[in-house]
């Protein structure tokens, strides 16, 4: 890839999958409005903070967007994210979130690449496992769990999230596992965002025993084979360090970043 495809994959991501509002929206979910930016409340067990730019602001100014962020998540009782991509401006946007108390977490790798190679492959798991795509919350409970297993903190909160976005339109997601047995061994969804030639991937967790073995990769596999029927032609994800590797070796190439700031009253 040239410079100018990776400008390009780029420029497509910030048109088309931000801000990255939920369309359409699940029951109990909030989508507010203030200034350049959108919050998110009521999705999981905290507020996002989402936009496609800033609209210029700097100084003074985007400190008093930035309290009034603070503001809501104290008001709420509960912590918020602002989402920050490596080519947000201004340049001293961390500084800022810093001192107004936002702490970052682990930085993610957005990766883009076009879906027609990764579709052309078909899903190889290790013998004695399977892909299932799943929807009832008996599942969604599963996945929880092992998401929450995987990452070492309390994420039971993700099967209601998930639960009442497959309700809200039940075309825009598709979650799929991977079981060994009785036993679910990783987890990935992916969504088709409205008005978009994107795919985009989550989840994609795996427990520690199960990998190397191939599974993460058919997942990526399963998945883009999905997204290609309904005409998306290019695929994202937020990767983190251990798949990163694998989703370049399959042609996405690196874009930006993305670090989750957090707010925590």
């Amino acid at each position: 890839m040239t410079d100018l495809d990776v400008t390009t994959l780029r420029a497509a991501y910030d048109a088309q999958l931000r801000p990255d509002l939920p369309d359409p929206v699940p029951d109990g979910v909030s989508v507010q409005s203030d200034g350049p930016l959108f919050r998110v409340l009521g999705l999981d067990q905290r507020g996002l903070v989402t936009y496609r730019d800033l609209g210029g602001l700097a100084g003074a100014e985007l400190d008093e967007l930035i309290a009034r962020q603070v503001a809501v998540s104290r008001e709420r009782g509960e912590p918020v994210e602002w989402k920050l991509h490596g080519h947000d401006e201004p340049a001293d946007l961390p500084q800022r979130l810093r001192a107004a108390g936002f702490v970052p977490e682990d930085q993610e790798t957005v990766v883009v690449g076009p879906i027609a190679p990764l579709a052309s492959a078909l899903p190889v798991v290790p013998e004695g496992v399977r892909l299932r795509e799943v929807t009832g919350r008996a599942d969604l409970d599963r996945i929880a769990q092992l998401k929450s297993q995987v990452w070492g903190r309390d994420l039971s909160g993700l099967a209601d999230a998930l639960e009442r976005e497959i309700a809200a339109d039940p075309q825009a997601i598709t979650v799929v596992v991977a079981e060994a047995g009785e036993t679910m061994v990783s987890a990935g969804w992916v969504r088709y965002p409205a008005d978009s030639t994107f795919a985009t991937l989550w989840g994609g967790s795996t427990l520690p025993q199960w990998r190397r073995k191939g599974i993460y990769r058919a997942l990526v596999s399963y998945r883009t084979r999905l997204a290609g029927p309904r005409g998306r032609t290019l695929v994202q994800v937020d990767a983190g360090d251990e798949s990163r590797p694998v989703l370049e070796r399959l042609g996405l190439v690196p874009v930006t970043t993305t670090t989750p700031y957090v707010y925590t009253p």
